[in-house]
């Protein structure tokens, strides 16, 4: 399954992160655990961006705002009385910006994440 690819045109060097939740995602539509693994029909949410973006941290701060708005979307929420379900979704969207954030490789983005993850 792949998270993160690279744009191969020589004019350009942007990137695009594929948030693709084939695990979580696919258990809680279905219902079941055993629903998790590779499947091509996982919700998924192209953040695209450029290296140059990251080099600020106005560019960082957005980047991190649109991954986490990705995330809730391809692990969207459920009814508020559901606490199970609730912290499936926590998960989920947790395991999204990890794996989105961890193929974008930047050191900057991964100490804005890990601040933000630590605080709540």
């Amino acid at each position: 399954m792949k998270y993160f690819s690279s744009n191969g045109s020589a004019g350009s060097r942007a990137k695009v992160a594929l948030l693709v939740l084939g695990g979580l995602a696919g258990a809680l539509v279905v219902g079941s655990a055993g629903a998790a693994g590779t499947d091509s029909r996982a919700p998924s949410v192209v953040v695209k961006y450029s290296e140059q973006s990251l080099s600020t941290d106005g560019g960082v701060n957005d980047l991190y705002r649109r991954i986490m708005y990705a995330a809730a979307k391809v692990c969207p929420d459920s009814s508020i009385r559901d606490l199970a379900a609730q912290a499936q979704i926590a998960q989920c969207r947790s395991k999204a910006a990890t794996q989105a954030i961890r193929q974008i490789d930047n050191s900057k983005l991964a100490a804005l994440y890990a601040t933000h993850s630590k605080n709540g």
